[in-house]
C-alpha cells in the first residue's frame, strides 16, 4: 500500500509539473526598456506578446479563471488507473520465491533434519568405536602387567605346560599359571576386538560423518527459518527455532575440541562428547517438536 500511493503522488505531481510548461490562458504584456528596440521593430512594445515559465501560476490573479487545460482529461485518468494496476504496483507484496516457497522447498528442512537425527546418531556410535580402539590398548597392557613371570615362555599356556613336566613340581607356581590362563584369554580377546575394530575405521568414519553433519546439519538449520519468512512473511519465535539455534551452537562447540583432542587433551575430549551427547538429546525433542509444524505446513502449502 505504501508502494501505490508513492506511485500515485509521483504520478499526480509529474502531471502537474508538465502542465506548468504550457503557455498561461491570458499571456502577459511585457515592456522593453530601450526605445531604440521599439524604433527597430517599428511596433510598440505592449504590442508584443511572449508566454512566460510560470509552473506554480503565480502570475495569474486568485480571481483570474483557471485554463481549463490543468484539469485532468479523461486521457490522463485512464493512464493513471493503468499505472495502478501494473505489474510494479501488482508486486509490492513481495518477490515470488517460485518453488523454494511451495511445498517441495518447504519439505527440505524436515526430510533434511530426520536425515541428519539419524546420521547424527550413527556418528555418535563411530565415536564410541574409536574411543574403544585408542583405549583398548590401555586395558591390554594393564592385563599383561598382571601376568606372573612366564620364564622365558611365549604364553601362559605354554608356561604352565613346562611347569607341569618339570621334574620338581612347582605346585604353587602351576596354581598361578593356572589362573593366568584367564586373563590370557581375555588378553587375547581384547586383541581380537582392537583388530576388528581398526578394520572397520571408525576414526575417519567418525571425522568424516561428523563434518558432513555439521554443514548439512547448519545449513539446512538456516534453510528452514529461510523458508518460513519466504512463505508467511515472518517468523515464529518458539522453543523449536531455539532449541535448533543451541543445537548448532552444540555442534561448533563439539567440533571446536578437536585440535585440543588430537594432542590428547582429555578435557577437551570430554566437552566433546558431552557437546554430543547433549546435541543428540536435543535433536531427539527438536523432532517431536517439529512434527506438528510439519503438519501444518503440509495443510497450508501446495505442490510444488
Amino acid at each position: 500500500m505504501v508502494r501505490r500511493a508513492s506511485t500515485t503522488v509521483l504520478l499526480l505531481a509529474a502531471l502537474r509539473g508538465a502542465s506548468g510548461f504550457a503557455p498561461p490562458a491570458s499571456p502577459r504584456r511585457t515592456r522593453s526598456t530601450g526605445g531604440a528596440l521599439a524604433a527597430f521593430d517599428g511596433r510598440r512594445d505592449d504590442a508584443v506578446e511572449r508566454p512566460s515559465f510560470d509552473p506554480l501560476r503565480l502570475a495569474e490573479s486568485d480571481d483570474s479563471p483557471r485554463s481549463s487545460s490543468s484539469s485532468p482529461t479523461p486521457a490522463v485518468l485512464a493512464a493513471f488507473s493503468a499505472a495502478l494496476l501494473s505489474p510494479l504496483s501488482a508486486s509490492a507484496a513481495g518477490p515470488d520465491w517460485g518453488i523454494f516457497e511451495g511445498r517441495t522447498g518447504s519439505l527440505l528442512h524436515p526430510l533434511a533434519m530426520f536425515s541428519m537425527a539419524a546420521l547424527s546418531a550413527s556418528t555418535a556410535l563411530l565415536g564410541f568405536q574409536w574411543r574403544r580402539q585408542r583405549t583398548l590398548g590401555d586395558e591390554i597392557s594393564s592385563l599383561k602387567k598382571s601376568l606372573p613371570d612366564l620364564m622365558g615362555a611365549s604364553s601362559a599356556k605354554a608356561a604352565l605346560a613346562e611347569a607341569e613336566g618339570a621334574e620338581e613340581r612347582d605346585a604353587g607356581r602351576i596354581a598361578t599359571l593356572r589362573g593366568a590362563l584367564g586373563i590370557e584369554s581375555q588378553i587375547e580377546e581384547l586383541q581380537k576386538e582392537r583388530k576388528e575394530l581398526a578394520g572397520a575405521g571408525p576414526r575417519d568414519k567418525h571425522f568424516n560423518q561428523g563434518a558432513l553433519l555439521l554443514f548439512v546439519g547448519t545449513a539446512f538449520a538456516i534453510e528452514g527459518p529461510l523458508n518460513t519468512y519466504a512463505r508467511a512473511g515472518k517468523l515464529f519465535p518458539g522453543p523449536h527455532l531455539y532449541a535448533g539455534a543451541g543445537l548448532v551452537c552444540l555442534w561448533a562447540l563439539a567440533a571446536s575440541m578437536v585440535p585440543a583432542m588430537q594432542k590428547g587433551n582429555d578435557a577437551a575430549r570430554t566437552v566433546h562428547i558431552g557437546a554430543n551427547l547433549a546435541g543428540i538429546g536435543l535433536f531427539a525433542w527438536q523432532v517431536t517438536s517439529g512434527i506438528p509444524i510439519l503438519f501444518k505446513v503440509l495443510e497450508f502449502t501446495k505442490w510444488p
